[in-house]
């Protein structure tokens, strides 16, 4: 497991759009079990989107682009934030906001609650957040199939897969 894991970090920080990442994934899925009741702690974090199985450019890596997920499950809350990088992203990104809750060894429940744009800092050190509620139709999760300290991988309800390493930089206070 240890040097499939490395060749897929080495990959996913240098070559992102490497042809073997999907092939390492599904091999470091089949090395690792997860058991969410156990290493639940080690979901809490912001996590950055390195790779995914999906085609639309809002789920793809970019070197200008941050592409995060904040997870609080002691809290239930968890946010997806969309944001240029540089001094822009401090101005204006796209947010969405969810409860969540563990529903087994694996499985992570998700409601989306509120989405929208948010803006700068105002005087009070508050974002300006033009949000709205969102309307989820159907049940989305997310299995967590790999999980330690530095990575996650996981499968959406749609069949996508997500590839993140923990932004140790940053707070979940920052974006919950």
């Amino acid at each position: 497991m240890a040097q499939t894991k490395t060749d897929l970090l080495e990959r996913l920080r240098n070559n992102p759009n490497d042809a073997r990442l999907a092939e390492l994934v599904s091999c470091l899925e089949a090395e690792q079990t997860v058991d969410l009741k156990r290493d639940a702690a080690l979901l809490r974090g912001v996590w950055e989107l390195r790779w995914s199985s999906s085609t639309q450019p809002w789920l793809s890596q970019a070197p200008w682009l941050d592409n995060l997920q904040t997870l609080d499950p002691n809290n239930g809350h968890a946010c997806n934030l969309l944001k240029i990088r540089g001094p822009l992203g401090s101005i204006l990104a796209i947010s969405v906001n969810a409860d969540i809750k563990i529903k087994n060894q694996q499985r992570i429940d998700v409601k989306f609650r509120r989405g929208g744009l948010l803006g700068p800092k105002i005087n009070n050190g508050q974002r300006v957040k033009l949000h709205r509620e969102v309307k989820q139709s159907f049940p989305a999760w997310l299995d967590i199939t790999v999980l330690d300290e530095e990575l996650r991988i996981c499968r959406g309800n749609a069949g996508t897969v997500f590839v993140l390493l923990k932004r140790t930089d940053l707070s979940v206070s920052e974006y919950i």
